[in-house]
């Protein structure tokens, strides 16, 4: 991508750049999925996943890569993420949403990131969390 910028442009890091890519972001989702289990306040998200996280793992990892601006690797394998379709057979209200967004900031506090970008991501968690939301309260 730098090799292509023309002269007077400049290149923005990505999030998945900024916060060390692929090995990082593997990290992230390792302790995202270790909130969900080892944590009775979430039960409810937890109960919606299987018994045996590793595909939930994998899958949120390749979506992650490219939402962060990495590799497309979700889209490689899978198509379009298609978000809201694929979280419609559950039922996601505020609790739901706000169960994932505990289990996110708690990942994102184990990656001990500098606190803007944990907030600029939480935000942005938030956003699409939100809109997964298909329960009206």
């Amino acid at each position: 991508m730098i090799d292509t910028l023309k002269p007077g442009q400049t290149y923005k890091l990505t999030q998945y750049e900024k916060l060390g890519g692929e090995t990082v972001i593997r990290q992230l989702v390792k302790y995202f999925y270790e909130a969900m289990d080892n944590n009775t306040d979430v039960k409810t998200i937890r109960d919606m996943h299987a018994a045996d996280l590793t595909e939930a793992e994998d899958k949120l990892f390749l979506f992650l890569s490219g939402w962060l601006g990495g590799p497309s690797l979700y889209i490689e394998k899978y198509g379009h993420p298609r978000l809201r379709a694929r979280h419609l057979p559950f039922s996601i209200g505020i609790k739901e949403r706000d169960q994932w967004l505990h289990c996110m900031d708690k990942a994102l506090h184990k990656m001990n990131i500098e606190k803007a970008m944990h907030d600029e991501l939480m935000q942005a968690f938030f956003n699409t969390a939100d809109f997964m939301r298909n329960q009206t309260e």
